[in-house]
């Protein structure tokens, strides 16, 4: 006799399909998110600054590496011939350079009495100019030799810092951590950035995968335009204004050539202190107004061809990260985490402008942007 078949009884089917997520709680989550970041950053920004430097150099050099992976290059392989690449060039820029920063910064150590007299008596001449125009008695004698005093005190404390920083200005990158730990933590990010960018493409929510590679790769564009852009003519302007003052005759002209390019990364910045830098050094190293023209007419120039023929160039019109913001971001990240607040200010004004763009967007496709306006009777 057939044994009457028996019917198992089956687990109830889990729903492929997720439960939608209320949007408080999406809010509260990307709350929660920045708030974590917030607190990672001020607990940790004091070892944080060789893991970010690493990780910008993995950024810029992961495309060579990937290049040489494709030509059939152990990655690994290629991580180091990058980076020994980036040593070696770093590395022969100061041996280069260093011997002739050195030299400027004794020859000005061993002319600052002359140039202090110079400054000085550039000073009092000038308030017997003024004097004589505003008519005697509006600037007393006292004033005077204080305007005097206090130039030659610029001078000196020029010539001092000048001093200080070509002894102890490695000390302050922390050659332990940026030298050793930097390049060690590089080559593990140049090595494993194809994983561990997989793995965060893993973990994006599949409903918006599209929006969000959309916004990461707008945001990796403008990171990449501007950083590289910038870099250009950071370079430009350094090297203009060293071979134009160091030929123009200004001492210390290749030193300060150097710090008003390297600073021209915040917008307009470089240059106004280059600019008055040189031209207080020029005061009190030239006798006539003549040296003092033609140093001012440098950073003028160099600042013109930087604003109408190299930046448009490189950098354009499509970056859509203004200068104001720019510098907001870098005074801002600098005032919250220091140095590392200003490496950090340009990727976050990036991100932060693909986002605002985006949610600007859907705004203007949304019914609270396009529905007419109700009509009351």
């Amino acid at each position: 006799m057939t044994e009457p078949t028996r019917t198992v009884a089956q687990p109830p089917a889990v729903s492929a399909i997720p439960h939608s997520v209320p949007s408080w709680q999406r809010v509260a989550a990307i709350l929660a998110g920045l708030f974590a970041v917030w607190l990672f950053l001020r607990l940790f920004a004091g070892i944080l600054l060789p893991f970010v430097v690493a990780a910008g150099i993995a950024y810029f050099l992961d495309p060579p590496v990937s290049t040489l992976a494709r030509l059939g290059v152990p990655r690994w392989l290629g991580a180091i011939l990058m980076l020994v690449a980036l040593l070696t060039f770093i590395l022969l820029s100061l041996l280069l350079l260093y011997p002739l920063a050195s030299a400027q910064i004794r020859l000005l150590s061993s002319q600052v009495p002359q140039m202090v007299a110079g400054l000085q008596s550039f000073a009092v001449h000038e308030i017997g100019v003024l004097q004589k125009i505003l008519g005697p008695g509006m600037i007393s004698n006292k004033l005077q030799a204080l305007v005097a005093d206090e130039a030659g005190a610029a001078m000196g404390f020029i010539a001092d810092t000048a001093r200080r920083l070509l002894g102890t200005g490695f000390a302050l990158f922390n050659i332990l951590t940026l030298v050793i730990v930097t390049p060690i933590i590089g080559f593990y990010l140049l090595r494993d950035w194809p994983l561990a960018m997989a793995r965060l493409d893993s973990l994006l929510p599949r409903a918006q995968e599209a929006v969000v590679r959309g916004l990461a790769n707008e945001i990796s564009r403008i990171l990449n335009a501007w950083l590289r852009g910038q870099a250009i003519c950071c370079l430009f302007l350094a090297a203009f204004y060293s071979i134009a003052l160091s030929v123009a005759g200004l001492n210390l002209g290749l030193v300060l050539g150097l710090v008003a390019g390297i600073l021209s990364f915040i917008p307009y910045v470089g240059t106004i202190v280059g600019a008055i830098s040189s031209i207080v050094l020029a005061i009190g190293q030239f006798n006539g107004i003549d040296h003092v023209l033609i140093i001012g007419l440098i950073f003028v120039a160099g600042q013109l061809l930087n604003d109408y023929v190299v930046a448009p160039r490189f950098l354009g019109d499509r970056l859509g990260l203004s200068a104001a913001w720019v510098i907001f971001a870098l005074f801002a990240g600098a005032e919250a985490f220091g140095f590392l607040g200003i490496l950090l200010a340009v990727p976050v004004t990036a991100t932060l402008g693909v986002l605002v763009r985006f949610w600007i967007r859907r705004y203007q496709q949304s019914s609270l942007y396009l529905d007419p306006p109700r009509v009351s009777l």
